[in-house]
């Protein structure tokens, strides 16, 4: 007999490249401002002021490659993100041996209906109305550390029906991948399934049903979403 009043959600899981087995998750985090021209065209400064972070749920995180225009939203934006899967975790975790925690890298999409989520700031509200919907996180598969090592450099982009919007580099990140590993272990107590999206460059914007997003980073893969 279940030991649940009712039936158990299933568990949020990432595929793993060349591998049968599931990666489950148990948090996302997701950093602000996180590259330098985009912290600028959001109306931001640069400067590396302390880091912010906010949530999505990890059944946010879709693998379907299709993205449903959410609901509520006339606005809804692109930002392209390398997702950081955490094997292990702790409390005050050191920068020094913070990549020792991390499982591997996928691209991943953090949508955003960026209407909503403005009049939340206008209100000083929390983000979630504009981040946190379904389906807000289009994800490829994980790829290990053993096959890729710790990637700290390399073109991120991402095109729409073919025209680029975002461009970078990885190596652009105000605040790198072992600073925010340990930045949030200061205030969280992180632990194995939890993901972190790691920031997007410029050039975010809205689209529109049909749509197809390619998305690309360098060293980890590729992901290709269409907006239905």
């Amino acid at each position: 007999m279940s030991q649940f009043a009712i039936p158990q959600p299933p568990v949020p899981t990432i595929p793993i490249i060349d591998s049968d087995a599931l990666f489950p998750v148990r948090r996302v985090y997701c950093i602000g401002r996180n590259y330098a021209a985009h912290t600028i065209e959001m109306g931001g400064d640069p400067d590396r002021d302390p880091p912010f972070f906010f949530q999505k749920n990890p059944d946010n995180l879709d693998l379907s490659g299709e993205f449903p225009y959410p609901v509520k939203s006339n606005d809804v934006h692109h930002e392209l993100e390398m997702l950081v899967a955490l094997k292990s975790g702790g409390t005050d975790i050191p920068v020094e041996s913070a990549l020792d925690h991390v499982f591997g890298y996928a691209v991943c999409l953090d949508m955003t209906r960026r209407d909503l989520q403005g009049e939340a700031k206008k209100l000083s509200r929390p983000w979630e109305i504009g981040k946190s919907f379904e389906r807000s996180a289009p994800c490829g598969a994980l790829v290990p550390v053993s096959k890729i090592g710790h990637p700290d450099k390399g073109t991120v982009s991402l095109s729409v029906n073919g025209a680029v919007r975002q461009t970078g580099d990885l190596d652009q990140m105000i605040w790198k991948v072992p600073e925010m590993i340990a930045y949030l272990s200061e205030y969280f107590e992180l632990a194995a399934g939890d993901v972190i999206l790691s920031g997007t460059p410029s050039g975010v914007a809205p689209v529109v049903k049909g749509d197809v997003m390619d998305a690309e980073i360098e060293g980890v893969g590729s992901l290709k979403v269409k907006v239905t």
